[in-house]
């Protein structure tokens, strides 16, 4: 069989919706045809959007926040996975906590990210994201 000739007629018949969307049978679908309710998706794709995600989080991080790529490894981590979480648009309204980032007061970004209701909402997201942004010392 020809795959690629399988491929161009189920992308024909099925269309290609990159957004999750309802098929006539009532089921959640998003790709060519992709019945997320039934078949879900594997581990390997998972792990594909996640790299994709992560990749597109660094981007919108290096174009508005073009200094985060000075932080240490792990505030560096802790505000990408902020940025993962809510969006990089809603990062941005943290003003104290991304000043006090950018000029290595550490345990301020700390206090002010775990001081706001994006921690309330996170629990215990919250507590290990901002204790990435403190330095050894200060559990000392």
């Amino acid at each position: 069989m020809d795959v690629a000739l399988l491929r161009q007629d189920l992308i024909r018949d099925e269309g290609l919706r990159l957004k999750p969307y309802r098929c006539p049978a009532g089921r959640l679908t998003i790709g060519v045809g992709r019945n997320l309710d039934d078949r879900g998706i594997t581990e390997a794709e998972a792990m594909v959007l996640l790299e994709n995600d992560i990749a597109i989080v660094e981007a919108e991080l290096d174009r508005m926040l073009p200094w985060w790529r000075t932080l240490p490894n792990d505030p560096a981590r802790a505000l990408a996975n902020m940025a993962f979480n809510m969006g990089v648009p809603r990062l941005l309204g943290f003003h104290h906590m991304l000043d006090a980032l950018e000029h290595g007061h550490y345990a301020t970004a700390a206090k002010e990210a775990h001081n706001s209701q994006w921690a309330r909402q996170v629990g215990d997201r919250a507590d290990r994201v901002t204790s990435l942004m403190l330095p050894i010392s200060y559990w000392e």
